[in-house]
């Protein structure tokens, strides 16, 4: 019987490896639309008691350069950033700024009027407020204090003589 010496990276690199392999394939797909996103813009999402509201990062690109639908309870924010070529790009030092496509979507809840949807674009945020239909608002209920005595039955107190 041979003697094998056991190396605890061996298990590492053959995950890695299949990891790899599975990234590679991803990125040869099909040509799907998430695959072919140049960049992700990031995106806050919060509600109150009338509205959904989110707000993407899209600084840098014109309000006909976004396009937004919402479609089956499915809203979509598609755009595009361009790249403003210069006669010198062999000057440039450095390009950190993400251009090209983006896709998002988001599921919505059954609870939004899609015929009340607004959407803003200010100083490179886009601002999409959807309302809630007035049946998913919540409602006030008030309490009344007290006994039964509190409450009206329509009889009147009789008093005894003793």
């Amino acid at each position: 019987m041979a003697i094998t010496r056991w190396d605890p990276f061996r298990d590492v690199l053959s995950l890695q490896n299949r990891m790899n392999s599975i990234f590679q394939e991803f990125n040869r797909g099909d040509g799907d639309v998430m695959s072919t996103a140049a960049f992700v813009p990031p995106v806050d999402v919060y509600e109150d008691e009338h509205k959904v509201v989110l707000k993407l990062e899209v600084p840098g690109m014109k309000e006909s350069d976004l396009d937004i639908q919402l479609e089956n309870n499915v809203l979509t924010v598609k755009g595009e950033r361009k790249f403003e070529k210069e006669e010198k790009e062999e000057n440039f030092h450095r390009i950190e700024r993400r251009y090209g496509s983006f896709y998002r979507s988001f599921t919505i809840p059954n609870t939004v009027n899609a015929d009340s949807v607004k959407a803003n674009y200010d100083a490179g945020v886009l601002k999409i407020e959807l309302e809630k239909r007035a049946e998913a608002k919540p409602k006030q209920i008030k309490v009344q204090v007290g006994g039964p005595q509190s409450l009206d039955t329509g009889k009147k107190d009789v008093k005894t003589a003793a």
